[in-house]
Protein backbone atom coordinates (compact mmCIF):
# COMPACT_ATOMS: atom_id res chain seq x y z
CA UNK A 1 0.00 0.00 0.00
CA UNK A 2 1.34 3.46 -0.89
CA UNK A 3 1.80 5.31 2.72
CA UNK A 4 2.41 9.07 2.16
CA UNK A 5 -0.90 9.78 -0.38
CA UNK A 6 -3.89 8.66 1.97
CA UNK A 7 -2.12 11.20 4.61
CA UNK A 8 -1.39 14.20 2.22
CA UNK A 9 -5.04 13.93 0.99
CA UNK A 10 -6.62 14.20 4.15
CA UNK A 11 -3.84 17.15 5.77
CA UNK A 12 -5.76 20.01 3.59
CA UNK A 13 -8.80 19.46 5.79
CA UNK A 14 -7.31 19.74 9.57
CA UNK A 15 -4.54 21.75 11.34
CA UNK A 16 -4.20 17.96 12.43
CA UNK A 17 -1.50 15.84 10.78
CA UNK A 18 -2.35 12.29 10.70
CA UNK A 19 1.17 10.21 11.57
CA UNK A 20 1.38 6.51 11.87
CA UNK A 21 1.15 4.88 15.64
CA UNK A 22 4.52 5.34 17.40
CA UNK A 23 5.35 2.90 21.08
CA UNK A 24 5.61 6.98 22.81
CA UNK A 25 2.07 7.06 21.96
CA UNK A 26 1.09 4.36 23.64
CA UNK A 27 -0.06 5.50 26.90
CA UNK A 28 -2.24 8.81 25.15
CA UNK A 29 -3.53 6.09 23.02
CA UNK A 30 -4.97 3.91 25.89
CA UNK A 31 -6.15 6.65 27.89
CA UNK A 32 -7.78 8.47 25.03
CA UNK A 33 -9.76 5.22 23.88
CA UNK A 34 -11.08 4.75 27.67
CA UNK A 35 -12.17 8.44 27.76
CA UNK A 36 -14.02 8.14 24.33
CA UNK A 37 -15.93 4.95 25.20
CA UNK A 38 -16.95 6.04 28.69
CA UNK A 39 -20.28 7.31 27.57
CA UNK A 40 -20.47 4.34 25.12
CA UNK A 41 -20.70 2.15 27.64
CA UNK A 42 -22.55 3.61 30.31
CA UNK A 43 -25.31 3.12 28.27
CA UNK A 44 -24.21 -0.11 26.43
CA UNK A 45 -24.46 -1.76 29.81
CA UNK A 46 -28.43 -1.09 30.72
CA UNK A 47 -28.98 -2.43 27.11
CA UNK A 48 -27.44 -5.67 27.00
CA UNK A 49 -28.14 -8.36 28.43
CA UNK A 50 -26.54 -8.95 31.84
CA UNK A 51 -24.94 -12.38 31.05
CA UNK A 52 -23.54 -11.01 27.59
CA UNK A 53 -22.41 -7.98 29.41
CA UNK A 54 -20.17 -9.78 31.84
CA UNK A 55 -19.15 -12.49 29.28
CA UNK A 56 -17.85 -9.82 27.42
CA UNK A 57 -16.51 -7.60 30.01
CA UNK A 58 -15.59 -10.17 33.24
CA UNK A 59 -12.99 -7.95 35.36
CA UNK A 60 -15.67 -4.54 33.56
CA UNK A 61 -15.13 -2.64 29.93
CA UNK A 62 -12.18 -1.20 30.93
CA UNK A 63 -10.18 -3.79 31.63
CA UNK A 64 -11.64 -5.42 28.43
CA UNK A 65 -10.79 -2.16 26.29
CA UNK A 66 -7.88 -1.61 27.57
CA UNK A 67 -6.55 -4.53 26.83
CA UNK A 68 -7.83 -4.83 23.26
CA UNK A 69 -6.26 -1.34 22.49
CA UNK A 70 -3.03 -2.54 23.93
CA UNK A 71 -2.44 -5.47 21.95
CA UNK A 72 -3.47 -4.09 18.96
CA UNK A 73 -0.41 -1.33 19.53
CA UNK A 74 1.63 -4.27 20.38
CA UNK A 75 0.72 -6.86 17.64
CA UNK A 76 -0.37 -4.32 14.62
CA UNK A 77 1.29 -1.24 15.33
CA UNK A 78 1.45 -0.38 11.45
CA UNK A 79 -1.90 -0.53 11.25
CA UNK A 80 -2.69 2.00 13.77
CA UNK A 81 -2.36 6.21 12.41
CA UNK A 82 -3.27 8.85 14.84
CA UNK A 83 -4.43 12.52 13.79
CA UNK A 84 -2.14 14.49 16.07
CA UNK A 85 -0.94 17.95 16.64
CA UNK A 86 1.63 19.19 19.01
CA UNK A 87 2.40 16.49 20.45
CA UNK A 88 -1.42 15.42 21.84
CA UNK A 89 -3.19 13.02 20.30
CA UNK A 90 -6.69 14.13 19.37
CA UNK A 91 -8.01 10.42 17.82
CA UNK A 92 -6.78 7.21 15.96
CA UNK A 93 -7.59 4.85 13.32
CA UNK A 94 -6.93 1.42 13.16
CA UNK A 95 -6.89 -0.29 9.60
CA UNK A 96 -6.95 -3.69 8.54
CA UNK A 97 -6.83 -5.19 4.82
CA UNK A 98 -8.70 -8.07 3.47
CA UNK A 99 -7.44 -9.08 0.11
CA UNK A 100 -9.48 -12.30 -0.11
CA UNK A 101 -12.46 -10.26 0.10
CA UNK A 102 -11.23 -6.94 -1.64
CA UNK A 103 -12.16 -4.82 1.65
CA UNK A 104 -10.58 -2.82 4.04
CA UNK A 105 -11.90 -2.90 7.42
CA UNK A 106 -11.85 0.42 10.07
CA UNK A 107 -11.24 -1.58 12.64
CA UNK A 108 -10.99 1.09 15.77
CA UNK A 109 -11.78 4.80 15.69
CA UNK A 110 -11.50 6.80 18.35
CA UNK A 111 -11.75 10.68 19.33
CA UNK A 112 -10.90 12.70 22.42
CA UNK A 113 -14.02 13.88 24.03
CA UNK A 114 -12.40 17.69 24.28
CA UNK A 115 -12.21 17.12 20.15
CA UNK A 116 -15.72 15.58 19.44
CA UNK A 117 -17.69 17.17 16.87
CA UNK A 118 -14.95 19.15 14.97
CA UNK A 119 -15.08 16.95 12.24
CA UNK A 120 -11.52 14.58 13.79
CA UNK A 121 -13.80 11.39 13.01
CA UNK A 122 -14.43 12.20 9.58
CA UNK A 123 -11.46 13.42 8.90
CA UNK A 124 -10.18 10.03 10.27
CA UNK A 125 -12.64 7.88 8.35
CA UNK A 126 -11.61 9.79 4.94
CA UNK A 127 -7.98 9.08 5.65
CA UNK A 128 -9.09 5.23 5.96
CA UNK A 129 -11.13 5.25 3.00
CA UNK A 130 -7.85 6.77 0.93
CA UNK A 131 -5.44 3.99 2.96
CA UNK A 132 -7.86 0.63 1.62
CA UNK A 133 -8.20 2.53 -2.03
CA UNK A 134 -4.70 2.97 -1.76
CA UNK A 135 -3.89 -0.78 -1.50
CA UNK A 136 -6.24 -1.73 -4.16
CA UNK A 137 -9.58 -2.51 -2.27
CA UNK A 138 -12.90 -2.44 -3.91
CA UNK A 139 -14.79 -1.43 -0.59
CA UNK A 140 -14.73 -0.96 3.16
CA UNK A 141 -16.42 -2.11 5.87
CA UNK A 142 -16.76 -0.85 9.48
CA UNK A 143 -18.82 -2.33 12.64
CA UNK A 144 -20.52 -1.01 15.40
CA UNK A 145 -23.65 -2.25 18.08
CA UNK A 146 -26.80 -1.34 17.89
CA UNK A 147 -27.52 -0.19 21.17
CA UNK A 148 -27.86 3.63 22.06
CA UNK A 149 -24.39 4.31 23.02
CA UNK A 150 -23.24 3.68 19.50
CA UNK A 151 -26.22 5.95 17.94
CA UNK A 152 -23.48 8.47 17.17
CA UNK A 153 -21.18 6.29 15.48
CA UNK A 154 -24.00 4.98 13.36
CA UNK A 155 -24.65 8.57 12.04
CA UNK A 156 -20.98 8.99 11.48
CA UNK A 157 -20.94 6.22 9.28
CA UNK A 158 -24.50 6.81 7.67
CA UNK A 159 -23.80 10.49 6.81
CA UNK A 160 -20.15 9.21 5.23
CA UNK A 161 -22.20 6.81 2.86
CA UNK A 162 -21.60 3.39 4.67
CA UNK A 163 -24.80 0.91 3.85
CA UNK A 164 -25.70 -1.08 6.72
CA UNK A 165 -25.77 -4.92 5.77
CA UNK A 166 -28.24 -6.37 8.22
CA UNK A 167 -26.37 -9.31 10.60
CA UNK A 168 -27.94 -10.90 12.93
CA UNK A 169 -26.24 -12.50 16.50
CA UNK A 170 -28.28 -14.01 18.55
CA UNK A 171 -26.79 -15.06 22.42
CA UNK A 172 -28.24 -17.73 24.56
CA UNK A 173 -26.96 -18.25 28.63
CA UNK A 174 -25.82 -21.94 29.31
Amino acid sequence: CKDESAAKRVRHMSELDIIPYRPEFRHAVVGLSIAAWAPVFEKTENEVPRFMYDAFYPRGWKARQTADVKALLDDEPETVWLAHQHENIAGFIGIRIHPEDQMGEIHILAVSPQRQRQGIGRMLMTFGECKVRDCGMKMVMVETVGDAGHEPARQIYRSHGYRQWPVARYFKPL
